[in-house]
C-alpha cells in the first residue's frame, strides 16, 4: 500500500499525477457533502500551480517536501503534514520549492455541508492552512481510499466512497479541534447564521431579519460573515440557491417555474436571469447538457489538484 505510487502515474509537463473521477449518484448528492475525485502528484522543481479558481472544495496534505500556498491575499509556507483547503470562486495560488518538491494527496468534494466538514478540521475561507494537522490515521485511511479505486476487484460504490470520505474527516477533527482555529467568541452566533441561512435561503428572509435572528447589528454580521466566508451573506444565499437549482435541474422533471419557485425567486424569468450570471448557461440548457447520457457531470472543465 501507499498513496505515491509511480506506476499509477502518468508524467506531466509539471507533475506526476495521478487522478481517479468520480460520478457522484443522486444518493450522493442528496446527502450534506460527497466526494467528486482523488489524486496524488509528485513535483517537478519548477511545478506552479494558479493564479485561479475552483468551483469545488479542495482539501490537499502535504506528505513531503516545501512549497508556498497564496489565497485571500496571505500567504502560508508549505510542510510535510501541512493541510491546506482551495475554496470555491477564491483565486488561490501554490508552488514547490525547487530544492524540496512538494509530494501531496488531496480530493476535490461539494455539498451544502462541504464548508462545515472543513470547519469540523479547522480550515476557513479565512485561515485554510493548517500546519502539522494531517494525522498518522487520517494518512492511513487516505491510503485505503485510494487502493479502493486503483483494485477493480475492491467495492467502490456510492457507500463505500462515502465511508471513507466522512470518515478521513472524521480522524482529522480531533487534531482541527486542537489547532484552535474556530473563529473566536463570533463562532456560535455566527455559525447560527449560517445554519439560519441554509435552512430559510428559499424563504425571501432578510439579512436584518437574520441579524435579528442571531442576536447581532445587521453589519456586524455582513462584516464578520465576509471576513470568515470571503463573501457577503447574500452571495453565500445565493450560492445556496444555485446549488440546489442545479440539483433539481438534473434529479427531477420538476417544470422550470417550478424550480424558480422552489429555490425562492418570484418568477421564470428572474430565476432564468440569475441562473445564467451564475452559470454562464440558462437552465434549460444546464438541464439538457446534464441529462442522463450526456456524459456531462459538471459545465466547468476539471482541473488537477
Amino acid at each position: 500500500m501507499g498513496i505515491i505510487r509511480r506506476e499509477f502515474m502518468r508524467e506531466e509537463h509539471h507533475e506526476y499525477l495521478e487522478i481517479h473521477f468520480f460520478n457522484p449518484t443522486p444518493f450522493e448528492k442528496a446527502g450534506p457533502a460527497w466526494p467528486i475525485r482523488l489524486g496524488a502528484n509528485v513535483a517537478k522543481p519548477h511545478y506552479r500551480i494558479g493564479p485561479r479558481i475552483t468551483p469545488y472544495y479542495y482539501l490537499l496534505m502535504v506528505l513531503d517536501g516545501e512549497g508556498t500556498f497564496m489565497q485571500n491575499g496571505r500567504t502560508y509556507p508549505l510542510r510535510a503534514n501541512d493541510l491546506f483547503c482551495l475554496f470555491p470562486q477564491v483565486t488561490h495560488e501554490y508552488y514547490t520549492r525547487e530544492d524540496a518538491p512538494l509530494r501531496k494527496a488531496f480530493f476535490a468534494f461539494d455539498g451544502k455541508q462541504a464548508l462545515h466538514l472543513l470547519e469540523r478540521v479547522g480550515l476557513f475561507p479565512h485561515a485554510p492552512h493548517a500546519a502539522n494537522a494531517l494525522t498518522p490515521e487520517a494518512l492511513g485511511k487516505m491510503e485505503e481510499f485510494f487502493e479502493q479505486v486503483r483494485n477493480p476487484g475492491l467495492t467502490n460504490t456510492d457507500l463505500a466512497r462515502l465511508s471513507v470520505f466522512y470518515r478521513i474527516f472524521d480522524l482529522l477533527s480531533v487534531q482541527g479541534k486542537q489547532a484552535g482555529h474556530s473563529g473566536g467568541q463570533s463562532a456560535s452566533w455566527l455559525q447560527k447564521a449560517v445554519e439560519y441561512l441554509e435552512i430559510h435561503y428559499a424563504g425571501g428572509m432578510t439579512i436584518e431579519r437574520v441579524a435579528e435572528e442571531v442576536g447581532v447589528d445587521r453589519t456586524h454580521l455582513s462584516k464578520t460573515f465576509r471576513k470568515a466566508y470571503g463573501i457577503s451573506p447574500m452571495q453565500y444565499v445565493q450560492r445556496l440557491k444555485m446549488n440546489e437549482a442545479r440539483l433539481l435541474l438534473v434529479q427531477t422533471s420538476y417544470k422550470l417555474a417550478e424550480i424558480a419557485l422552489s429555490v425562492g425567486y418570484p418568477d421564470l424569468f428572474s430565476f432564468s436571469k440569475a441562473f445564467k450570471k451564475h452559470t454562464g448557461m440558462s437552465p434549460s440548457e444546464y438541464r439538457m447538457l446534464h441529462a442522463p447520457g450526456s456524459g456531462e457531470t459538471d459545465p466547468i472543465r476539471p482541473e488537477r489538484g
